[in-house]
Order: C-alpha cells, then structure tokens, then sequence
C-alpha cells in the first residue's frame, strides 16, 4: 500500500528547498533512508523532473529504490510556483504548481505510480481541482483516489 502524504500552499524559493521540505517529512515517518535526500538532489540537477502539462505544471523529483524504506509520496500544492529544469529540455526552466516527491520501494510499484500520475497529469480538470483544493482532507480524497493502488 501507498502511503500519501498532502501538504497544501507550501512556500519554499527553489526546487532544491522543495526536495528539502518534502524529504524531511519522509525520513522523520521512516519512509525513507538518511541519503534519500541527497540522492534526490543529485538525481534531480543532471535528470531533471519538471513537466508541462498545458495547465499546471508539476515536478516528479525521486530517486532509485536503495534509498527507500517504504513506499510512498509526498505532494504539495505550493504557494507560489517556483523553477524546475524541464524533463524533455534540461536546459529550459518551467515555473511549478504541484510537486509529486516519489519514494518507491519496488521496481514494479514504480511503474503502477507514474501510470497513475500520467493519468492525473493528462485530466486538465483533475489537475486543476488538487492545485486550488483548500481543504486539506478533500485534496487526500481526490490524491488517495487517484494514486489508489495496492
């Protein structure tokens, strides 16, 4: 099972802060190894996750499965957009609104969370709802439906 964990309006300047923030969060539950973060950090500066979804942009930062403990992702809305190198372009920056930190145990799980994340990325209307949903449990219903796997 998936642990999701949701945080709402986060504020944070750089990509690497948002890393920061979310990882933290995995490793004080235990989801995570004391080097995730920086494994993270160093994956995300030379295979960049940002991606343009023609609505609201999200970033995808994670990192190989030695680092995990548990499976599990952390997600935020953010306050303001803040830059992500894209994924097709390193080159190119893109301003962020969702931040999906993935933390994945087994190979096979992977596959299952970035089909359910493509679905999430391709519906512009769902996409919209968890970047604007106020309400902290209404955004976990939304995220837990459409992450939902075993």
């Amino acid at each position: 099972m998936t642990e999701i964990l949701t945080n709402r309006g986060l504020e944070v300047e750089t990509d690497k802060e948002v890393i920061q923030v979310l990882g933290k969060q995995l490793l004080d539950l235990g989801f995570v190894k004391e080097t995730y973060i920086k494994a993270v950090l160093e994956r995300e500066a030379i295979l960049p996750t940002g991606l343009r979804t023609g609505v609201v942009n999200v970033a995808i930062p994670h990192t190989d499965v030695t680092h995990v403990n548990q499976t599990a992702v952390s997600i935020t809305t953010l306050k303001k957009p803040i830059k992500f190198h894209l994924m097709e372009d390193p080159a190119q920056e893109i301003n962020v609104d969702i931040v999906f930190l993935l933390a994945v145990k087994q190979p096979e799980e992977q596959v299952q969370l970035l089909k359910n994340l493509i679905g999430i990325f391709q519906n512009k209307e769902l996409l919209e709802r968890i970047a604007n949903e106020k309400d902290g449990e209404s955004l976990n219903q939304i995220l837990n439906s459409a992450l939902a796997f075993a």
